[in-house]
């Protein structure tokens, strides 16, 4: 691994970037969408879109897994201005971390609040179904166990503090506005809140793995999402996250059940517009200047 795996890009790489996508676009965002496999649909529902493709966008980084579409769309969503990444960047992709975590750190500069992350998991509760919604309450970042995070190499304060809070990672109000909603909506019976634990992939778990996920806790498990809300949290946006259980996790040695990343998509079309109505629905009642510290 090189010096540049480890520090990343600096101040002035990111504003550079944040400063060409405010001189293509009239739209100033203070909301920025995160979209999961087979969730970039979220994106379609902007209104006055302004698209970029990730190639075209200075120091941008590129996805390349199936279900990403690799683009940024600028709109507004109930009268609010968004920003939504149809694709993520992730670790397995060969990736350094902190370049997983670029577009993140680029929001805040551009003026974004909130940042409202969404991903396909597999569920480890028991009582989670296929098409499920979990409101993520907190993460397990298992790979941060190792070392790995997006914050290594030198601290930069004009972003945030050396030593982050992570108490208060996924905000409280719009957890609460969030379960509010989804009872206004009839989705009780199928929203949750839980745990997500995220590890690196990009092969799925062991049964001896996910058995010691669910007792650690977790209740989903996937391969993104925990290092961009700690990218995201270092930089003092307000995070709220949703799961959508694309897959029931193997937990029993007798399943003959296996993991597919096609699995997860179908799952994401079948129950995808029910977590774009849910995000729809938080956005146009949440206050983007309440609970910033």
């Amino acid at each position: 691994m090189s010096p540049s795996d480890t520090v990343g890009c600096s101040y002035e790489q990111y504003k550079a970037t944040a400063d060409w996508l405010l001189d293509h676009t009239n739209h100033r965002p203070t909301v920025a969408i995160i979209c999961g496999s087979g969730l970039g649909g979220l994106a379609d529902t902007l209104k006055d879109q302004i698209i970029f493709k990730y190639s075209d966008i200075p120091n941008f980084p590129h996805s390349t897994v199936s279900g990403h579409a690799g683009r940024l769309v600028f709109g507004t969503l109930n009268g609010k201005m968004c920003v939504c990444m149809q694709g993520r960047f992730h670790f397995y992709e060969g990736h350094p971390v902190w370049k997983t975590t670029f577009p993140v750190r680029v929001f805040r500069l551009l003026g974004v609040e909130t940042l409202i992350v969404t991903n396909a998991s597999g569920g480890l509760n028991e009582d989670y179904k296929v098409g499920d919604i979990m409101i993520i309450k907190d993460h397990i970042n298992l790979p941060g166990f190792a070392g790995i995070s997006p914050l290594l190499g030198p601290n930069d304060d004009k972003f945030g503090e050396r030593f982050p809070c992570m108490s208060d990672a996924y905000d409280k109000e719009l957890r609460r506005l969030a379960a509010e909603v989804s009872r206004d909506l009839g989705f009780s019976a199928i929203v949750h809140e839980g745990i997500y634990c995220g590890l690196a992939g990009p092969s799925y778990e062991t049964i001896a793995e996910s058995r010691m996920l669910r007792t650690l806790g977790a209740d989903a498990v996937g391969m993104s999402t925990t290092h961009e809300v700690i990218a995201a949290r270092h930089c003092n946006l307000r995070v709220f996250g949703l799961s959508l259980v694309s897959n029931k996790v193997v937990m029993d040695y007798e399943s003959v059940e296996r993991a597919n990343h096609e699995e997860v998509l179908q799952a994401g079309k079948h129950s995808a517009e029910l977590l774009e109505k849910l995000v729809t629905h938080i956005i146009a009642r949440m206050d983007c200047n309440s609970n910033m510290s």
